[in-house]
């Protein structure tokens, strides 16, 4: 691996040392902080060339005459500035700007949220191409618990949550596997063992300055970005000296347990200003859980019946540790080196207690039930199961499911100008693992059991013991112990070229490659007691009751007693003389598996401004995609495991054009048409079977997935007002050819495995068109009064779906209402804002019929945010989150019948935030 990134390192440097030094004019924009002004609009007017500053401040201007010239600087909400400058070979023009916003003949006031909206907003206008920014508030912290919960806030895009918090993103109707996410510029690997998906819980919100998303991607940007491709962009060094933190607690009302949260930045730039230094570190330990119902549904004689239900508490501590440290260092004003690295570790510490009641269709089919009335039946053949999640007891894994993820990523480049040519490169090491150890089950079960079913109101579904004390009497079942490891290591280089041909226009031209190398690593061990006596039923071991009179999902559901966490895990399971150990392949060799994925990548695209309003960008990008799969067959009659290697490899050509029209400085028109792919998850490619006897369930991977490829078209009208506002609305239509589902179908029969199957497998669809538009304000309407909202609709139909041809599906993950809204009042020492988040349901997983279709219901989010500037450099606040108290919920067919509902309660955290820097 080292010798691989020396290689490229090396061709990257030789490359960009293959062209001499020349004259051009570079320089930084600064707002009165010290801070960086991306975004920022730099004109020589007299000779109309100009450039737009990047994440750092940064600007270079190619190929300027020397001598006098007329500069113009314009950022949204700060004093233009307009100065003659002397320009001679490889000056150096560094700038400060002040903050200076009139509505009409009033002053508006600019506190610490519309400073960071309209850094958000002036990077969006001055982006080639459509883009959606959200930017933390000058203290550096977003008022959302990590970046998940605050993208929800943005057009066109929904969350999909999990414990609570916002983890996989869907971009204007595509799921969360069709788009990308970034760290500053650069594909982050992902931690889960199955999927592409990089979970945004896992990175604090204090970590990062900027998110960006491009709706629209130019050539010189990853193509793997059917919804969008999500940009989090780290913090850069400050001008001067700077220091903050942000100390703060609350609580969680499902636990009542408290929260605490830490963080702190300083940066300076030291030697002659020529280094610039940043570190950042932030710590989150929260305790939180979830009361949650599940049932799966299925179509009987009787009507619509539950054949599983279960009753689940969770009891969760997660930690968040993150670190970033970010080197740049100007070798002169044309040539500068950077170094950018982070570290995030996450650990979830779980336990679950799981009543089950299932085999209820076989009680159906059989006969063994009485109906007492309408949706009311008394079950006399049902299954329960009392499972208790937990792991070993040690000072480490205490006792819970461990579940310990880690991200990190060190990428070194650099910028190099050449008069007419400016070079970048970088090369970035990434990997991401996720390890579960000593990860132990124990659970009671029997069959035969008396069960009081209820589905009069399909919204709460209800099946229990009809005597509760009877679970006492359930019999030992299992004791497992399962390890899991899955690691994603990522090498990435690229090399960026930008020439510029004529005084209008700009060739740009580069290389990619990376290189991923994933496996997952996986076993399973049941544990059998030599005494048959030890363990025999649920009232043999200690226990505790696990009810609630104020279960969430209803007080209804009471769970009851299950064996303790610590008696678990306190089990001397490694004893030979007191437990007897089986190895149980069928249960982790079909998920163990090896991938390897090269992408080679080449662009071409030229930037020309036709005249001073219209401009355009015309490029095409290829992609080679070269991957091999190596998964484990069961051979189900010789009960043995042979591996099986697949390879594949295919190319694809994205042409792409934007288009950029200033009917005035601040009234944009932008149309786009590009092309993008989406390539199968992981394990989905995987050569694999993997068989449940005991829960009759079948799922195998395809290693002929194809890709999905999409045609994008996209137009947007923007209004921009220089006192921090924004008036926007645009169309989009996407043309997607082979979209990859997941399709479970019931009652299925395999010629290897058997008959009644519930049978799960990815299958390329055939083409679908997405297709809807968007709209969005942001302004401040009177005296500090602010007012932010936005709506996307989405529409979506499907072609090729296998035994769904006549029905009229939509593109999984589709949600057609997407609703923002955000009231703010703000003075020079107070910021108060009151937040509202919906999106309508949406198609989540195709069935066998419609009956079986699973939906993503619809949420709605209430939050609020204060906070008072007791000096300007010292301020405390307030949050609150999910005030509604939203469930996660899954609903299978229709709305009414619910197949997941799980509630987190509200939380809320108070604290305070400085900020000192030297000006």
């Amino acid at each position: 691996m080292t010798k691989k990134l020396l290689s490229t390192l090396y061709f990257l440097l030789f490359t960009g040392a293959l062209f001499a030094q020349s004259a051009s004019v570079s320089g930084k924009i600064t707002d009165e902080n010290g801070l960086p002004m991306p975004g920022a609009l730099v004109v020589l007017t007299d000779i109309n060339r100009g450039a737009i500053t990047d994440n750092q401040g940064s600007f270079t201007l190619l190929n300027v005459p020397t001598g006098s010239h007329q500069i113009k600087i314009s950022f949204i909400g700060y004093a233009t500035i307009e100065q003659d400058v002397e320009v001679t070979s490889g000056i150096s023009l560094d700038f400060n700007m002040q903050v200076s916003t009139m509505l009409g003949d009033e002053v508006v006031v600019i506190g610490d949220r519309l400073k960071g909206q309209a850094k958000a907003l002036n990077q969006q206008k001055t982006n080639s191409n459509i883009t959606n920014i959200v930017a933390s508030d000058q203290m550096g912290r977003f008022p959302d618990a990590n970046i998940g919960d605050a993208m929800k806030r943005i057009p066109g895009i929904t969350m999909q949550y999990d414990q609570g918090e916002a983890r996989d993103i869907i971009i204007r109707g595509m799921a969360p596997q069709l788009n990308s996410v970034t760290l500053n510029g650069e594909r982050l690997p992902s931690a889960e063992g199955d999927n592409r998906r990089i979970q945004m819980d896992l990175i604090p919100s204090d970590m990062i300055q900027t998110v960006e998303v491009n709706k629209a991607v130019l050539p010189n940007m990853d193509a793997d970005a059917i919804g969008g491709s999500v940009n989090l962009v780290t913090r850069r060094a400050p001008e001067n000296f700077r220091f903050s933190g942000t100390l703060a607690s609350g609580v969680n009302l499902l636990s009542d347990k408290p929260i605490y949260t830490g963080s702190f930045t300083i940066g300076d730039r030291i030697l002659n200003d020529k280094l610039g230094v940043i570190l950042s570190a932030s710590y989150n330990n929260h305790d939180f859980g979830s009361n949650d119902i599940e049932a799966v549904w299925i179509d009987t004689d009787e009507g619509a019946v539950i054949d599983e239900f279960d009753i689940r508490e969770y009891q969760v501590q997660r930690v968040r540790r993150s670190t970033s440290l970010a080197l740049d260092y100007d070798i002169n004003s044309n040539h500068s080196l950077y170094l950018s690295s982070m570290y995030n570790w996450r650990d979830d510490w779980e336990n679950r207690f799981r009543m089950r009641v299932s085999s209820l269709e076989d009680a159906f089919d059989d006969g063994a039930f009485t109906k007492l009335e309408n949706g009311t039946y008394d079950i006399t053949d049902g299954r329960v199961e009392y499972q208790t999640k937990g792991g070993l007891d040690s000072d480490r894994i205490k006792a819970a499911r461990l579940e310990d993820q880690r991200v990190y990523n060190v990428t070194l480049g650099g910028k190099h100008v050449f008069n007419k040519l400016k070079s970048t490169w970088s090369v970035t090491y990434a990997k991401a693992s996720e390890e579960r150890p000593n990860e132990r089950y124990m659970s009671f079960r029997n069959g035969g059991q008396n069960i009081l079913m209820d589905v009069r109101n399909p919204e709460e579904p209800f099946a229990y013991l009809t005597n509760r004390q009877d679970n006492f009497n359930l019999e030992l079942n299992e004791i497992t112990e399962q390890y899991g490891y899955t690691e994603d290591v990522d090498l990435n280089g690229k090399l960026d070229f930008q020439y510029q041909y004529s005084e209008n226009g700009i060739f740009k031209f580069g290389g990619r490659f990376r290189s991923k190398d994933k496996n997952r690593e996986n076993n399973f061990f049941e544990y059998s007691p030599l005494d048959d006596n030890l363990i025999t039923t649920l009232s043999s071991v200690p226990n505790s009751d696990q009810s609630n009179p104020d279960f969430l999902a209803g007080s209804q559901y009471q769970a009851g007693f299950f064996a303790t966490p610590e008696y678990l895990g306190g089990l001397d399971l490694a004893n030979s003389a007191i437990f007897e150990r089986e190895d149980v392949l069928d249960e982790y060799l079909p998920g163990n598996y090896e991938a390897k994925e090269n992408i080679y990548a080449g662009y071409v695209m030229a930037d020309h401004q036709f005249t001073s309003k219209f401009s355009a960008i015309v490029g095409v990008r290829y992609e080679f995609t070269d991957i091999e799969y190596t998964g484990n067959i069961l051979d189900l009659d010789e009960e043995t495991f042979t591996k099986e290697t697949r390879s594949s490899n295919y190319a694809n050509f994205l042409p792409g054009v934007h288009l950029k029209y200033d009917i005035n400085p601040e009234f944009i028109l932008r149309m786009a048409w590009t092309n993008t792919i989406a390539r199968p998850n992981y394990f989905d490619l995987v050569p694999y079977a993997e068989f449940s006897p005991g829960d009759q369930e079948l799922a195998r991977g395809n290693p002929d997935l194809e890709a999905t490829t999409a045609m994008n078209f996209d137009l947007m009208a923007e209004k921009y007002f220089n006192t921090v506002g924004l008036v926007s609305a645009g169309l989009f239509y996407k043309d997607v050819d082979s979209f990859i589902y997941g399709q479970t179908t019931q009652n299925y029969s395999d010629p290897q495995f058997g008959n009644d199957l519930e049978y799960s497998f990815p299958r390329n669809g055939g083409t679908a068109s997405v297709y809807g538009f968007e709209a969005s304000f942001q302004k401040q309407i009177w005296k500090g009064l602010g007012l932010y909202l936005n709506y996307t609709r989405t529409e979506s139909t499907t072609e090729g779906i296998e035994g769904r041809e006549d029905d009229d599906l939509e593109l999984p993950g589709t949600a057609n209402n997407m609703f923002n809204v955000s009231l703010s009042y703000e003075t020079e020492k107070l910021v108060v804002r009151i937040s509202v988040n919906y999106a309508s349901d949406y198609i989540d997983e195709i069935g066998g019929d419609s009956f079986e279709d699973r939906f993503y219901d619809e949420q709605t989010f209430l939050d609020i945010n204060a906070s008072y500037a007791i000096t300007p450099k010292f301020r405390v606040f307030l949050e609150g989150n999910n005030l509604t108290n939203q469930p996660l919920r899954y609903y299978q067919g229709i709305q009414s019948r619910t197949m997941q509902s799980e509630y987190y309660n509200a939380r809320f955290n108070i604290g305070a935030k400085f900020d000192l820097f030297k000006k």
